[in-house]
């Protein structure tokens, strides 16, 4: 990054913001607090409309709108996906942002969250254009509470941007930021963490009739505490650490290449073809008579 984040200041940095929960979100008030800390060169560029759950798709089969709020404040009807294209291809012409920031979304993204989240999905857009990307996210409903506590992000946010910034990292990774839900000042520090796994299904699907008594459903998500293994992100957020974890686009199996590839490798000599073999004792054939040959030319020269 050619412009590095101060110490405790601002720096010359151009920041990108964008989010999944939508332009009017709370969210997204707080990562504007966080990102003047970093920053006097700050745009918005978020969707219209909530977008949880989106992932990292497009909009394709309508067009985009673009609206100007304010200055370097744009909202877009779209994904977050659509937004940081439509930043970084249109609103911000040639002075691409330096650094872009997803967030803060309402509610962790962690575990198997991170296929799903618009919030991810911002960053991930990021880290394709080459651009350093951070995804952040609140923790909230671990202590039968329904607010969110905002102000954690608030408050660690700009230090762990600097220190991540400080020290940098790989041009095709993202970086993935969950704040717990404890009090700004009972946090007990950062970790960087593994991308972790529930062990047991937080999904519901809730059926009700509507007023002519027809079925619908809605998609819901149980909080519940599940049994994480040491140096996930679970673990982090459940003891009340911040937690900072790498991740991705290249979803690849790596443990399963070796052994798949052998299901696929070519037959053994003994197990060719029929029109193989046919073809090898020809090629035989000829080269014997070819020798004959040559063996009578040498035996009638020698006369």
């Amino acid at each position: 990054m050619s412009r590095a984040l101060k110490s405790g200041g601002r720096s010359g940095l151009r920041i990108l913001l964008t989010n999944d929960d939508g332009i009017h979100a709370p969210g997204l008030v707080a990562l504007e607090k966080i990102a003047a800390e970093l920053s006097d060169d700050v745009w918005v560029v978020a969707p219209e409309n909530e977008q949880s759950g989106a992932s990292h798709s497009l909009t394709l089969s309508v067009p985009l709108r673009l609206r100007h709020i304010s200055e370097r404040r744009y909202a877009v009807l779209g994904t977050p996906t659509d937004c940081v294209m439509m930043a970084i291809q249109q609103v911000m012409g040639h002075h691409r942002p330096d650094l872009i920031l997803s967030g803060v979304n309402r509610g962790a993204n962690m575990a198997e969250d991170v296929t799903y989240s618009g919030t991810i999905a911002g960053a991930m857009e990021g880290s394709t254009f080459g651009i350093p990307s951070i995804a952040l996210s609140q923790a909230y409903g671990f202590e039968a509470r329904d607010d969110v506590r905002w102000s954690v992000a608030e408050t660690h946010g700009p230090s762990v941007i600097r220190a991540l910034i400080a020290k940098g990292w790989p041009q095709d990774a993202l970086i993935n930021v969950n704040f717990p839900d404890v009090a700004p000042d009972a946090v007990k520090g950062v970790k960087v963490t593994v991308q972790g796994r529930r062990d047991q299904s937080q999904v519901r699907l809730e059926r009700r009739l509507d007023g002519r008594h027809q079925p619908y459903y809605w998609l819901g998500f149980d909080r519940k505490p599940s049994k994480p293994a040491e140096g996930t992100d679970l673990k982090a957020i459940y003891e009340g650490w911040i937690s900072v974890t790498p991740l991705h686009l290249d979803l690849t199996h790596q443990q399963s290449l070796k052994t798949l590839s052998k299901a696929f490798k070519a037959p053994a000599a003994a197990k060719r073809p029929k029109a193989a073999k046919a073809k090898k004792a020809k090629a035989k054939t000829a080269k014997a008579k070819t020798a004959k040959v040559g063996k009578s030319s040498k035996a009638a020269l020698g006369k």
